[in-house]
This record gives structure tokens, C-alpha cells and sequence, in this order.
């Protein structure tokens, strides 16, 4: 019995497989699904949108854009490893996948076991910002009142122990200061209120600080990433701030749960590598300060590798908590 058992399982995968690679041949034949971990209207859910908008004229098909929220972004984690692993089904993450590991208990599952990175859609940098009335004109006055008065400069980020919150205790490090930390629900809110001058500064996203920039209510003294931004020429990087190698941007990508053929995955970043530089997203991302990126399987793997080297160690020496 157990032989004849052996020979069937045998004979079935050999008789599924050919079925399989035709599967794969056809991909895709019925629509495509992005599970989004973040709410709808938000920066990393415009950027799936506008990149998956033009994806699917090259696909051929439709991408379904899925938002699920909540749990810290384990509720869209926990859906994709949910759904069926036949390449019709992807992840739309951030930096979550970096520090959840260490900052909740009993996940239920692995991201670097359980997940394949597929494409690193964009990048988000950051700033920091001051309220027009604060004495600093750059980065180096800056630190200069804070180590001058410690304790005293509030800064707001989106949320805590997000990537903003993250590239505030980094810089509190390397610079040697201590702000008031003021955790936010998002960039909009921590905009609002430096708008109305209740907080010194803010460290958001080059799109959450368009308003009260354009209002007049405060300026941008640094961006966070490496170099320099096309939407902000004039304003320094914390890098060559006297921080080399500060590289603190948020930012989101696509994730397959892994079992996932990689038919399908190369296909998904191949696409999103041309839909990045395509005119209709950089039409729609480019005001917003994003950075497109499209990178592949292999690229977007080594960047997180890095990044949760950078992210693990932020968290545990500034004992960043979701509380």
C-alpha cells in the first residue's frame, strides 16, 4: 500500500508539473492583487496606485489595490501569507518589515523567512523642519541651541517607532542632542501643528511639510536622504551635514509571500522598473518629493538587508517602543 501510495504522489506531481509551467506561461490570466498595509489616501497607497496604474497596461491585467490596516501592518502581512501563493498576490510594505521583529512579541511568522522582497517601489525623504520662529537658520545652529538647551526643542514625527521616529533617534545620536520627542498618528497632524507654531519642529516627509513651507509657517533645514532632492536643491543632506552616511528616507515596496513562483515575481518588478520612470508617475509622485525606484529582486534584497542592520540597531540603543 505505502509503495503504491509512493507511486501515485510520484506519478501526480510529474503529471501536475507540466500544468504548472503552463500556469506560469500564462501568467497573468485574472487579476492581480496589492495588499496595502497602510490606509488609503496616504503617500505609500498614492504610490502603489499611481505605479500599479501603469503596471497593468503592461500586464495585461488589472492590479486590485486592497488596503488593509492595523496590527502595525501584520494584518496585511497575515493576509498575504493567507491568500494562496500562486503569484496573484502581493504585499505592499515599508519599514515594518525591518522593525516589527523587534518591537512586538509572538508575530506568528518570520518577514525574512516568510516573505520575498519583489521590487522596492519608491523612496519618501524626509526633513527637518523648524517653525519660522525658531532661532536655527540651518542644521549646525540647530544643534547648537539643543546641546545649548537640552530637553526643551519638541519635535513631531509620524507615528512612533515609524521610519520618521527611527531617523529622529538617529540623528539625536550621531548629533549628541535631546529633543522632545511628540509621536503623531501622521505627517498631516504634526504639519498642522507646527503650523500653528505648538511644536519647535518637525521631522516628516517632504510631502507632509509642503503646507506649512508654503504657508510661510516654517522651513526646511536638512532632507534625510544621501543626496540632495530635485523638489528641495537648495537644502542640504544631514549627510554632508557633518554626518557622512546618514540615510534615514522612508519608503515602501512590494513583498511576495515566499512559495510564490518566481515567474511572477521577476515579472512584477520588471514591470515596476519601467513603470517608475514612466511620465504618468513621475507626473503624479514627483510633487509629493517621492523617489522612484524599481529595483529588482536582488537589488531591493541587499538594500533591506542594510536597512535592517541600521533600523535593528536605532530601535535597540534609543529603546524605541509602539507604546
Amino acid at each position: 500500500m505505502k509503495i503504491w501510495t509512493t507511486r501515485r504522489a510520484v506519478l501526480g506531481a510529474a503529471l501536475a508539473a507540466p500544468m504548472i509551467a503552463r500556469a506560469q506561461d500564462n501568467w497573468p490570466s485574472r487579476p492581480i492583487r496589492f495588499i496595502v498595509a497602510f490606509a488609503a489616501g496616504g503617500a505609500a497607497d498614492t504610490a502603489a496606485r499611481s505605479i500599479a496604474a501603469d503596471m497593468q497596461e503592461s500586464l495585461g491585467q488589472n492590479i486590485v489595490i486592497e488596503n488593509r490596516t492595523g496590527g502595525n501592518a501584520t494584518i496585511a502581512a497575515n493576509a498575504t501569507l493567507q491568500s494562496p501563493r500562486d503569484g496573484y498576490t502581493f504585499l505592499v510594505d515599508a519599514a515594518n518589515q525591518l522593525t516589527n521583529p523587534v518591537l512586538m512579541r509572538d508575530l506568528g511568522f518570520d518577514y525574512q523567512r516568510d516573505f520575498v522582497p519583489v521590487t522596492q517601489i519608491c523612496s519618501f525623504p524626509q526633513v527637518i523642519a523648524v517653525k519660522t520662529e525658531f532661532p536655527a537658520r540651518n542644521l549646525a545652529e540647530f544643534i547648537a541651541y539643543a546641546k545649548a538647551n537640552p530637553n526643551t526643542i519638541s519635535i513631531g514625527t509620524p507615528p512612533a517607532a515609524g521610519m520618521a521616529h527611527l531617523a529622529l533617534a538617529a540623528f539625536e545620536q550621531q548629533a549628541g542632542v535631546r529633543l522632545v520627542h511628540a509621536p503623531y498618528r501622521g505627517g498631516a497632524d504634526a504639519a498642522r501643528d507646527i503650523m500653528s507654531g505648538s511644536i519647535d519642529a518637525v521631522l516628516i516627509t517632504t510631502n507632509s511639510v509642503r503646507p506649512p513651507v508654503a504657508s510661510g509657517k516654517a522651513r526646511v533645514l536638512a532632507v534625510t536622504s544621501i543626496e540632495r532632492i530635485p523638489s528641495l536643491p537648495d537644502v542640504p543632506t544631514i549627510a554632508e551635514s557633518g554626518f557622512p552616511g546618514y540615510d534615514m528616507n522612508d519608503w515602501n515596496g512590494v513583498f511576495a509571500a515566499t512559495g510564490t513562483p518566481m515567474g511572477p515575481i521577476m515579472r512584477i518588478a520588471s514591470a515596476a522598473a519601467v513603470s517608475a520612470r514612466a511620465a504618468a508617475v513621475r507626473t503624479r509622485m514627483d510633487p509629493a518629493g517621492a523617489i522612484m525606484v524599481g529595483s529588482s529582486p536582488e537589488a531591493f534584497a541587499n538594500w533591506l538587508t542594510d536597512q535592517r542592520r541600521t533600523a535593528v540597531e536605532v530601535v535597540r540603543s534609543a529603546g524605541i517602543t509602539l507604546g
